[in-house]
């Protein structure tokens, strides 16, 4: 059977904004679909309805094929050259990627970016006559149940500190809403189950209620069923838009007109104070300090009203 091998190593955000785009591909032919990316992705692809198999890939230098030559190789991972010159080392067929001066010899888009980043890619495709809807964001349920169905979900955490909200602001926000009765459950990865306890404890919640550490699977199912999201510019929020979860979501440096939940998705509020700066930075930035803890919980507190009279 014909392959199609898409390159996007990347994290839990990224495979989520490149949903439209696979399955415009997976649209576009009958052939087995291979992603490059992450092995910790592995639960969610069966929720993209697009992706037949996983490659392992942590990172860029890191794809590794072994098979035939693929019939199409698409990058869906950066503006290259380094992910370009990983695809073709694969030997594809045909090549989908944007153009770039070190690598004159592939055709392509020239990379924006001033693009949302579903955009990106979804224009990717269509510059190779290949259509897709920007609004195919929708995820299957998952096959687990949730661990908290109903809970309001409080993720502390980010890729990089730029993208990290103060962990006593997220407490205060966690202790305010417990306070009004509501259960509330506080997640992240392995590496961040520290912060997540830290932020428990401030808001003095049960130990029970650190959910950190599970699996993709299992924090897809807690989102899916959740009451709201609290989180900054991170995977999550993109399981919460997936889902259609009601979610208050934290932006800076990093504007929601490149990241955040399409405009057409009204169950989700995206508060910025308008400061742009380095997403990888290694302090909180200024214009996500400026987001306060009343403003957030205003937030919160308005969609759990919206959710309790629909």
């Amino acid at each position: 059977m014909a392959v199609t091998l898409v390159l996007r190593a990347l994290g839990l955000g990224d495979l989520l904004t490149a949903v439209p785009a696979l399955r415009a591909l997976r649209r576009h032919r009958e052939q087995r679909l291979v992603l490059a990316a992450p092995a910790a992705l592995a639960p969610l692809l069966p929720l993209t309805a697009a992706v037949d198999e996983l490659l392992p890939t942590p990172g860029l230098g890191e794809l590794h094929w072994q098979a035939s030559p693929p019939d199409l190789a698409v990058n869906l991972h950066g503006s290259g050259p380094q992910s370009t010159s990983d695809l073709l080392a694969a030997r594809p067929r045909a090549l989908l990627t944007h153009r770039h001066p070190d690598r004159p010899e592939v055709e392509g888009p020239a990379w924006r970016p001033d693009l949302h980043e579903v955009d990106r890619w979804c224009a990717l495709l269509e510059w190779h006559d290949i259509p897709a809807d920007r609004d195919d964001l929708t995820l299957a349920e998952p096959a687990v149940t949730s661990p908290a169905p109903g809970a309001v979900v409080v993720h502390p955490g980010a890729a990089y500190p730029a993208r990290r909200w103060p962990p006593r602001r997220f407490a205060a926000v966690a202790a305010e809403l417990a306070h009004s009765g509501h259960e509330v459950v506080v997640t992240g990865n392995v590496a961040e189950r520290p912060l997540a306890t830290e932020v428990a404890r401030r808001a003095g919640l049960p130990a029970d209620a650190v959910l950190a550490g599970h699996d993709l699977g299992s924090l897809a199912a807690l989102v899916s069923k959740a009451a709201l999201v609290v989180c900054g510019d991170t995977g999550v929020g993109h399981l919460a838009t997936g889902y259609g979860t009601p979610s208050v979501l934290l932006f800076g440096p990093t504007p929601p007109a490149l990241w955040g939940p399409p405009e057409a998705r009204s169950r989700h509020v995206a508060l910025w104070a308008g400061h742009t700066g380095d997403p990888h930075g290694r302090t909180p930035d200024p214009g996500l300090l400026r987001l306060t803890t009343d403003e957030v919980l205003a937030a919160a507190r308005g969609q759990l009203w919206e959710v309790s009279h629909v």
